[in-house]
């Protein structure tokens, strides 16, 4: 495939070029500062700004499906506002293109009690609340959209770092994947972009919000 990675040098974005290199995919990795990627075969970086959907629709152009690991950056202090703006352009612009669009999401937005969403905890952390509200905002929009063929990924609320890639995760729809042994909902950034990798190959999730842990 050819798979557009749109925020591809961020946290996430970059563990999913290095997953798709791996396959054999071809990447086209869409950044601010792509020069930021090591040089990899199979690599085209591309520069853009995420904020003009035509600038969107070009710069996915020829590609098979789009991956966005979009994050204005959690120490953004208008991060609600811009992640909104930056999401609503992708859509857009994914749209326009008429591609498929998986958008990796925040975990606030996942249910952990009947009708009640991790981020209305009053135990949520205030720093990440913005984020997380403009995350749950974009999956009440894009789950409006018709035209386009989108898929959002919640990914578990504990993303490690340090935690080996090991190829297996546990699926869930709208209620965090909790680990048994520590009670957490927690995984690898290296087994989120094997998740993310495995949607793009089966599009199992179409239309849909779907989750991720160990």
């Amino acid at each position: 495939m050819k798979i557009a990675v749109i925020g591809a040098t961020g946290f996430v974005g970059s563990a999913v070029v290095a997953e798709a290199l791996s396959r054999g995919h071809s990447v086209g990795a869409i950044a601010r500062h792509p020069e930021k990627l090591a040089d990899a075969p199979g690599l085209t970086k591309i520069a853009g700004d995420v904020l003009d959907a035509d600038r969107v629709a070009a710069l996915v152009a020829g590609y098979d499906y789009v991956v966005s690991a979009y994050n204005p950056g959690w120490t953004n202090p208008d991060i609600y506002n811009e992640y909104k703006r930056g999401a609503a352009s992708i859509v857009a612009g994914v749209k326009k293109a008429g591609l498929p669009l998986l958008v990796v999401g925040g975990a606030g937005s996942l249910e952990v009690a009947p009708g009640v969403q991790a981020v209305d905890l009053p135990e949520f952390p205030e720093a990440w609340k913005p984020g997380a509200l403009a995350a749950r905002d974009g999956l009440t929009d894009i789950r409006k959209e018709t035209a386009l063929d989108w898929t959002f990924l919640s990914p578990a609320a504990i993303l490690e770092h340090d935690t080996p890639r090991t190829g297996n995760y546990r699926l869930g729809l709208d209620n965090p994947v909790v680990d048994p042994a520590t009670g957490t909902a927690h995984i690898s950034i290296g087994d989120l972009a094997v998740a993310i990798l495995d949607e793009a190959e089966s599009r199992k999730h179409s239309r849909k919000r779907f989750t991720v842990g160990v």
